[in-house]
């Protein structure tokens, strides 16, 4: 099928700073998401894709400063990790460990373990220390096609540590060729020294923590993880009204051990997303569904704690609640930092079609993270952020666990390289 745009008479081919010949294209539109072009071109003006289709549409004068050949590859937009927290440091192999012996995720939680361990080693690391561990899992992301990138914090859990964390994310933005965008997540874990004081925590967080790193422009959007080793619909309803505050969009770690009514919580909030879901009711479907709120899949998390509830795919599917895909790239439950992995690990453990799993690691990850507007999807007018695949079809991507068929990836319109 063809997703041909009519030529612009206003930009004509003579403005075109590059064009892709010998191509196959796979935009991942909303309007077809499974449409393909076996023969395309596409070109891009001022880091911006100015026109896709055929190339046999083109215009007869088509011309552009720098002409690449694909080779017959398959151009899809470049993917979005819509939910990470690649910034940490120190690893929790020996959880790893304790739960193939039968121990429970919330029992190491419960005992300081889990994401408490994670919060005192990264508050021991020194700004660029944390940058150094955190850059080789982004690289790796970089080099699997990734063009923008979900960033929380959450392993400070005070006031500095927090605020390097973001800083850190931050300074990825700029010295990587990546979109990043921040996301706090103060309400990760009660931390140690407020052990019993849940509430004096959230007060913190709302009177304090949450206002200066906004002020001080790190934050991006608000995320808490609403359950009952962390923090309840009340607390966590206190901590959205103080983003809404601050015009900051909200999403929130939901169901992923139980079900707290945290989807229906973020839905009146008008939240951006609702992430893990093993644990949803028909309710928080329908609260999803109308608010338009994206169910963010962490496949992930499924596959190393190996819970046998998974996300509600065929429910979610038939009501139209759009579902993206991430890595959940973390030090403890999702030690992943690859979206190949989650496309495979979408398909084969929760249901995923191959065209949904390509979907919600492009444009519904982009919805997620608030960005459907810029990128997400090959379209004119929008970020020319791609990626040059050798396969012979883009299910391959999901089929194969392991190897990376990604030859070329351009962001905003240049050529990145892979060992960026």
């Amino acid at each position: 099928m063809s997703t041909a745009a009519a030529p612009d008479p206003t930009a004509t081919a003579s403005h075109w700073d590059a064009l892709w010949l010998n191509v196959r294209l796979m935009p991942l539109t909303a309007a077809d998401p499974a449409a393909t072009v076996c023969d395309g071109a596409l070109a891009v003006r001022d880091g911006r894709i100015a026109w896709l289709g055929p190339r046999a549409a083109l215009p007869a004068d088509a011309a552009a400063k720098r002409v690449h050949d694909g080779g017959g590859g398959w151009l899809l937009p470049g993917f979005i990790d819509c939910h990470t927290h690649v910034v940490h440091a120190g690893q929790r192999s020996e959880e790893f460990e304790l739960r193939l012996q039968g121990e429970s995720y919330e029992a190491i939680a419960r005992r300081g373990g889990g994401i408490l361990s994670t919060v005192r080693t990264t508050r021991a690391a020194s700004e660029d220390a944390l940058f150094a561990q955190s850059l080789p899992r982004v690289r790796n992301l970089l080099r699997e096609g990734v063009t923008t990138l979900e960033v929380k914090s959450g392993y400070g859990l005070e006031p500095h540590s927090e605020a390097r964390m973001l800083r850190v994310a931050r300074r990825l933005g700029r010295e990587l060729p990546l979109r990043v965008r921040t996301t706090f997540l103060g309400a990760h874990a009660v931390p140690p020294e407020f052990a019993g004081r849940a509430d004096d925590y959230i007060t913190l967080l709302c009177d304090d923590m949450l206002p200066a790193l906004a002020a001080d422009n790190l934050v991006d959007a608000v995320d808490a993880f609403c359950e009952h080793i962390a923090f309840s619909t009340a607390q966590v309803q206190r901590l959205f009204e103080a983003a809404q505050r601050l015009h900051l969009p909200v999403k929130l770690h939901a169901g992923q051990l139980s079900d707290l009514g945290g989807a229906e919580l973020v839905a009146r909030f008008g939240g951006l997303s609702a992430d893990h879901l093993e644990e949803i009711s028909d309710a928080g479907i329908d609260a999803l569904r109308r608010a338009d709120c994206v169910a963010v899949l962490l496949p992930g998390a499924v596959h190393f704690l190996q819970v046998k509830e998974r996300p509600p795919v065929a429910e979610l599917r038939a009501a139209g609640v759009p579902m993206a895909l991430a890595s959940d790239c973390n030090p403890g439950t999702s030690p992943m930092p690859s979206v190949l992995a989650a496309l495979n690990l979408g398909c084969l453990l929760l249901g995923l079609t191959p065209v949904e799993a390509l979907a919600g690691a492009t444009r519904h990850a982009a919805a997620a993270l608030g960005l459907a507007h810029e990128t997400g999807s090959l379209e004119p007018g929008k970020a020319a952020d791609f990626a040059l695949w050798d396969v012979e079809r883009p299910a391959q991507l999901c089929a194969t666990l392991g190897f990376n068929a990604c030859r070329q990836v351009v962001f905003g319109g240049e050529l990145r390289p892979l060992q960026a």
